[in-house]
This record gives C-alpha cells, sequence and structure tokens, in this order.
C-alpha cells in the first residue's frame, strides 16, 4: 500500500503548482493562434499529440506496469472513460471561449469552479458547508443572475466550464491509478475518435495539420501544452496541502481575466462590473473559510 503525502506544503509542491498555474495562465495566448480552425479540431489534436509526452513520462517513471493493469480491468477502463469525456467536454468549451472572444466566460467558469466543488460535495457526499461557504455560494449565484440578468441568457461558457471541471475532478479522485497514469489512460480512450474525426476532416479537406507551416507545428505543440501543465499540477497537488492549493488555484483565471480585457480587448461591461467583485469577493470569503478550518484541523 503507497503511504500516503504528509499533509504540509513543500518547496518542491509549490514550484510545481505555481508553474501548472502559470503555464495554463498562459494558455489562452497560444489558444487564441488557434482560433482560425474548429475547436474540435484543436481538441483532437490536444489528445493525440499528448500521447508521446505522457507516454515518455511514463517511461521514465517506470509507472507504465499501473496503466497496463488499468487497460485491462473493465471498471477502471468505464471509470477513465466518464473522466475523459469529461475533460473533453472541457477543453471544447474552453478552445471555443478563446476563439470566439469568450475568454472572460472562461475566467469566470474557473473563478466559480472551487465554490461549485465545494457545493457538489455537499450534494453528493453529505458534506457540512460552513455558513461563510454558504454566503461564498449565494455571492457566486447572484453574479450568474447578474450576467444572466444583463445578456438575457445565462453565461453557458462559464457554466459549462465550470460544470465539465467539477465533475472531472469529482470522479477523478475515484480513479484508481495515479495522476499520471490516469492522464494518460483518459487520452488513450480518447484517441481513436480524434483520429476518426481527424481522418474525416482530411478526406473532406478541411483539415489545417500538414498544410500550413506555422499551423502545423502550432497542433504539434497542442500536445507539450495539454499535457506538462496538468502532469506538473497532479505532481504538485500532492506535495501540498488543499488550503495552498484553494488558493493557487486563482492564479490562471486572474491570468485568463487579464488577457481577456488587455489583450484580447474584450468589453467589460456595466454587468461584469458588478458581476466579477462578487466573484472576488465569495473566493476571498471561502479562502478564509478554508484556512480557518485547516487551522482547526
Amino acid at each position: 500500500m503507497t503511504p500516503q503525502p504528509e499533509n504540509k506544503d513543500t518547496p518542491q509542491g509549490l514550484a510545481f503548482a505555481v508553474s501548472a498555474y502559470l503555464m495554463w495562465g498562459f494558455l489562452p495566448l497560444y489558444m487564441k493562434a488557434l482560433a482560425h480552425m474548429p475547436a474540435a479540431e484543436v481538441v483532437a489534436h490536444r489528445v493525440i499529440w499528448s500521447v508521446p509526452v505522457a507516454g515518455v513520462l511514463l517511461i521514465i517513471l517506470r509507472r507504465t506496469r499501473d496503466l497496463r493493469a488499468a487497460l485491462t480491468s473493465p471498471k477502471v477502463l468505464m471509470m477513465g472513460a466518464v473522466t475523459a469525456a469529461l475533460i473533453s467536454v472541457n477543453w471544447g468549451i474552453y478552445v471555443w471561449s478563446i476563439a470566439t472572444g469568450h475568454a472572460l466566460d472562461a475566467a469566470l467558469g474557473y473563478y466559480i469552479n472551487p465554490l461549485f466543488s465545494v457545493m457538489l460535495g455537499a450534494v453528493l457526499l453529505g458534506e457540512r458547508l460552513s455558513p461563510a461557504q454558504l454566503v461564498a455560494i449565494g455571492l457566486a449565484a447572484l453574479a450568474v443572475l447578474v450576467l444572466a440578468l444583463d445578456a438575457g441568457r445565462l453565461p453557458w461558457a462559464a457554466i459549462g466550464l465550470t460544470l465539465s471541471w467539477g465533475f472531472y475532478a469529482f470522479f477523478k479522485k475515484s480513479l484508481p491509478v495515479g495522476p499520471n497514469q490516469g492522464f494518460m489512460l483518459e487520452v488513450l480512450i480518447l484517441t481513436p475518435p480524434a483520429l476518426v474525426y481527424l481522418a474525416y476532416l482530411t478526406a473532406t479537406g478541411g483539415a489545417h495539420f500538414g498544410g500550413d507551416f506555422s499551423d502545423t507545428a502550432l497542433l504539434l505543440g497542442c500536445g507539450v501544452v495539454t499535457a506538462v501543465p496538468l502532469i506538473t499540477y497532479a505532481n504538485g497537488a500532492k506535495l501540498l496541502r488543499l488550503s495552498t492549493i484553494g488558493i493557487l488555484q486563482y492564479i490562471a483565471p486572474t491570468m485568463i481575466f487579464l488577457a481577456a480585457v488587455f489583450v484580447f480587448g474584450e468589453e467589460f461591461g456595466r454587468a461584469r462590473m458588478i458581476a466579477f467583485p462578487m466573484i472576488w469577493l465569495a473566493l476571498v470569503i471561502y479562502s478564509a473559510s478554508l484556512l480557518r478550518q485547516m487551522r482547526r484541523a
């Protein structure tokens, strides 16, 4: 039985986690360069080119035996198929959001996610919510309502990112393999449909890979920009306290927010001027509550 890591912060864990969140924070700049391609095509290449990156890492770490065991277990394959489906949906919404000028919605989705995860734990696992957590969730819900009333519709991209990543993290915790093996399992499961889709694009003349050199290079790089942050984060999370991870996770959506406003020039209208501070206040209340709980524990 693998010993559980101590519940304390380590310099290595902090370096891994901060590096991962910074890479995710800069990812919109990379995805914006792919904005002229269909989101599904970009996601397919993210899947396919993640396989060699993750595979080389498993070989270096000598963890291929665990992956082979997972591939021969129907139960693990079924659980892996669920998390693979959720992460592919998350990637698709994210790529579409950046490409179509909805990066602010992407930032909103990832800001809301920790509050949604707390609510998910209460609904599905019976975890008790503190008064502060209830206030934080209520503020987030009001912020979404403000945006919905202003636009005449719900911010579906933000909600989709929140739901897909929240449920992905929830089911991922139950996947009985290590984080690196689990990621490799997911992209292997997604590879056959990704290959079929890309074959269809090639046959119909809609593929971007293999044509323009810059497009081909960017698509090849999708494996690195997808696999490296996820694997780096997974290894960092094991070496940090939950409260530290909870605070660090705001780095990426903050960088996405800044890129959306100051680089992509997305409109930060009156509704967003009301909603985003409400979300930030909710996260401050949530983080303070989390820190108090960790100190008592």
